[in-house]
C-alpha cells in the first residue's frame, strides 16, 4: 500500500493548523504512519501462515482463524489511519474555495485565506468532531472484534468442521500485543490532542466574540 496521498494530505494540513494541530499531525505521522510502514506491518504480514491448531482436520484451521481475527488487525489499523485522516480533507477544500473564490472575483477578499476564522473555523471544528469521533468509533470496534485490547498466545476453538475442541496457537502473540497497545496509546493521545484543539478554538472564539459585545456596548 502507497501511503504518499496521505502522508502529502498530512503536509498540506499542517499549513493550516494551530499549535496542537501541528502536534497531532507529528503524533500521526511519526508514531503511527511510520510505525506502521517500518514495523507493524511486517510483524502480521504471515498471521495466517504463522496461525496453527494441533489438529488437521481440513477446514478447521481456516473457520477457527476467521473466528478469532474477522478482520486483520492490520488491516483495521490502516482503515482507520485512513479515515482519522481524511475529515483534514474538509480544511483543504475550504480553503482552496476561497483561494479560487479570491481568483474567480479577481480581488482580496480574505486577509489570509488560510486563517482559521468564519466558515472555515466550522470546517475546522467539524473536522475535529469527526476525527475524534473516528478514533473512538476504531477503539470500540478494535474491542469488540478482538473480546478486549489483548492477544493471547493459546485459543480454544469448537467451530464445526473442528470435531472437538481443539487448541490453536497465534504466532508473536506478545510481540503483536505490544505494538496494539501502542496502537491503542496513540489513538488516545490524539482523541485527547483533539479535544484540547477543540476547546481551545472554542475558547478563543468565545473570547472573541465577547471582547467585540463589550466593544460595541462601549459605543
Amino acid at each position: 500500500m502507497s501511503w504518499v496521498f496521505l502522508r502529502d494530505l498530512l503536509s498540506g494540513v499542517n499549513k493550516y493548523s494551530t499549535g496542537v494541530g501541528r502536534i497531532w499531525v507529528a503524533v500521526v505521522f511519526m508514531f503511527r504512519l511510520l510505525v506502521y510502514v517500518a514495523a507493524a506491518e511486517n510483524i502480521w504480514k504471515h498471521e495466517r501462515d504463522e496461525f496453527e491448531c494441533n489438529i488437521k482436520q481440513p477446514g478447521c484451521e481456516n473457520v477457527c482463524f476467521d473466528h478469532f481475527f474477522p478482520v486483520s488487525h492490520i488491516r483495521l489499523w490502516a482503515l482507520q489511519l485512513i479515515m482519522v485522516s481524511t475529515p483534514s480533507l474538509l480544511v483543504v477544500f475550504h480553503v482552496a474555495y476561497r483561494e479560487n473564490r479570491e481568483k474567480h472575483h479577481n480581488q482580496k477578499l480574505y486577509k489570509n485565506p488560510g486563517k482559521i476564522d468564519g466558515g472555515l473555523l466550522c470546517t475546522y471544528l467539524i473536522s475535529l468532531i469527526l476525527k475524534t469521533g473516528l478514533e473512538i468509533v476504531f477503539l470500540v470496534l478494535f474491542y469488540k472484534l478482538y473480546n478486549g485490547f489483548k492477544i493471547p498466545r493459546l485459543v480454544k476453538c469448537d467451530i464445526k468442521p473442528c470435531p472437538n475442541t481443539v487448541d490453536c496457537y497465534i504466532s508473536k502473540a506478545t510481540e503483536k500485543m505490544i505494538f496494539l497497545y501502542f496502537l491503542v496509546g496513540t489513538s488516545c493521545l490524539c482523541i485527547i490532542l483533539n479535544l484540547s484543539e477543540l476547546s481551545y478554538l472554542i475558547f478563543k472564539h468565545s473570547i472573541k466574540c465577547y471582547l467585540k459585545r463589550q466593544k460595541r456596548n462601549r459605543r
